[in-house]
């Protein structure tokens, strides 16, 4: 059964966690799916995570299109979400144009940073579901800090996330806010909390692949890591070089071989080029 927004907003009425990864690749896609993840998350974490960027807002329309494109090869049930880049958003026209691309390209729905009340509500009028973001967002905010610490913050984003829910948001992540705050905006709005970052009491979580596994030097608190993959894929390649090297690779059980006859015929070709020569 292929996952749809009402498919989540049950899971958050039957108080059922839901779970969400980003997501950068086919092999990647094909995990998760596996695994069943609810929403595979095709983030501009990228830039920072796969391409090398410095920052979120280096990312362009190009680059997410493109490994939306490899995600989706490998996505058959989960729900498939994209992120909206650095100003691809910056009217509403401008909006829906690249939204479309992302929807024609394979995304269920998108997702955007901020109070853009405006473009969410034109967004879902031409049919396209909008997930929002607020707390830390990095595509505004130069350094990552909590927010929400104060009770006027605090009162920002809980007036925010209603306000987009009123708008037409179909899903909202909540990023490095304080547990209690985003515990307390859960439980006022209808639709799904994602947090990350936020504590135990949104709707579902999301973290970032790449932290997961263990692949970057930086230690979070709100990050645990399911596998050391830095170390153990540092490992494997220093072994391989060092076994080529040392001709322990490959061995006999890695060759393919021809029929002996057949071999025999071939060196007599050879021979008989050579002398021709």
């Amino acid at each position: 059964m292929k996952k749809t927004i009402d498919y989540l907003l049950n899971k958050k009425k039957m108080g059922q966690k839901i779970t969400m990864l980003t997501c950068y690749d086919y092999p990647t896609a094909v995990i998760q799916e596996n695994a069943g993840i609810d929403i595979i998350f095709i983030g501009d974490s990228v830039g920072t995570n796969m391409l090398g960027y410095q920052s979120a807002t280096e990312v362009t329309m190009q680059d997410m299109l493109h490994h939306l494109k490899a995600v989706r090869r490998g996505v058959e049930k989960a729900f498939l979400l994209a992120d909206m880049p650095y100003r691809s958003y910056e009217t509403k026209e401008i909006a829906l144009e690249n939204a479309q691309l992302f929807i024609a390209a394979g995304a269920d729905a998108v997702k955007l940073e901020g109070r853009e009340e405006e473009v969410v509500e034109y967004l879902t009028k031409n049919k396209i579901d909008v997930i929002g973001h607020i707390g830390f967002t990095p595509q505004t905010h130069e350094k990552a800090a909590v927010q929400g610490k104060t009770r006027e913050q605090a009162k920002e984003l809980y007036e925010s996330a209603l306000s987009l829910e009123k708008s037409g948001l179909k899903l909202l992540v909540l990023e490095m806010v304080p547990e209690e705050v985003a515990g307390l905006i859960s439980e006022h709005l209808t639709i799904p909390t994602i947090g990350i970052a936020a504590g135990r009491y949104c709707d579902g979580q999301v973290q970032v692949i790449n932290d997961l596994l263990g692949m970057t030097p930086r230690k979070l608190v709100h990050v645990k890591e399911y596998a050391d993959y830095k170390h153990s894929t540092f490992e494997a390649v220093k072994n391989y070089k060092d076994e080529v090297e040392s001709r322990l690779f490959p061995q006999e059980k890695h060759a393919r071989t021809m029929d002996a006859a057949e071999f025999q015929e071939f060196k007599v070709l050879c021979n008989n080029s050579e002398r021709g020569h």
